[in-house]
């Protein structure tokens, strides 16, 4: 079982079906918070949407794209970290995130950012590791930022937002670099 320890109080690990419960509570209750930047969260609507969920990221890492993660701050699920998309072809990695609320503004999502890219390029072998943000998203840009990745540009309506389209600002990151 994945599991990763960031610090003394910081933690992530491989989503369980034993989490459905904790982790739809904690997407319920910041609901109005997570909306403005998460286009799924209208899919989370019951235990047994995030039980799905759950299964999926858990049959994500039997397929070998990577694991998604909870982010546990002493304990208690924060939010939720890992791989989108694994390119195994050309060795590129795609990090997704979010955090609720009460466990922002800690350096915790940085944390668990930085240990994600150390496993990505340490253990999963990857060259480049992408993540995107959109334009407007200042406290998720900034995670990037922090890290030293490289800004590369800015994907026009990147991703649809109930109802609209946001652009996504693109940053990268490489081994050679992050070895540096």
């Amino acid at each position: 079982m994945f599991s990763y320890r960031v610090n003394d109080h910081l933690e992530l690990r491989l989503l369980q079906l034993a989490d459905t419960d904790e982790l739809f509570a904690l997407t319920d209750t910041h609901r109005a918070y997570l909306r403005v930047w998460m286009p799924w969260l209208d899919a989370a609507q019951s235990p047994a949407d995030t039980r799905s969920f759950i299964q999926s990221t858990l049959q994500q890492l039997a397929d070998n794209n990577g694991p998604v993660t909870a982010i546990c701050d002493r304990g208690k699920i924060a939010g939720i970290i890992g791989f989108n998309r694994i390119d195994h072809a050309n060795r590129i990695g795609t990090i997704g995130y979010w955090l609720a609320e009460p466990y922002t503004g800690q350096g915790l999502m940085t944390a668990s950012c930085r240990a994600l890219v150390n496993y990505g390029f340490q253990n999963l072998g990857l060259n480049r590791i992408v993540i995107a943000a959109a334009t407007e998203n200042h406290r998720s840009r900034a995670i990037p930022e922090r890290l030293g990745f490289v800004h590369e540009g800015t994907m026009r309506d990147g991703e649809w937002l109930y109802d609209h389209y946001v652009d996504l600002e693109v940053y990268g990151c490489l081994r050679r670099d992050w070895q540096a």
